[in-house]
């Protein structure tokens, strides 16, 4: 049996909040949602980003959260520098500005809303 697909799922105590930051800085589009009646709330959204799928749990721990940085994204997109400041526009902090890198992409760093490492990168371009 092989693997079909695979897609993160982050944790998060402000659904509401990082989904929003993902609509924004990086233009997901919400696919599903997992609405607990009870609670009167959304407890679960994946979004569609670049034809790719992220999967956002809310998180009931009442223990704090732990430390970040045991996972990280990496989203290729178009254009590093919009990308950059359409993330930071969006509650994101910066961690690396837009850089040229040896291996031949541009790549930024940035924290979402929760912390989490959000790289961005452009591939590239093919040798002439």
């Amino acid at each position: 049996m092989g693997v079909r697909s695979l897609f993160p799922i982050l944790s998060t105590r402000d659904l509401p909040r990082l989904v929003a930051f993902y609509e924004a800085g990086l233009a997901g589009t919400v696919v599903y949602r997992f609405r607990d009646d009870q609670a009167g709330a959304d407890v679960y959204v994946s979004l569609e980003l670049g034809g790719e799928a992220l999967g956002i749990g809310l998180d009931h721990e009442v223990a704090p959260p732990v430390a970040h940085d045991r996972v990280a994204l990496w989203f290729y997109v178009d254009d590093v520098d919009a990308s950059f400041r359409a993330a930071l526009d969006a509650g994101a902090t910066a961690e690396r500005e837009p850089t040229d890198m040896p291996w031949g992409e541009r790549v930024a760093q940035v924290r979402d809303p929760d912390g989490n490492l959000v790289n961005l990168g452009a591939e590239a371009s093919p040798s002439s």
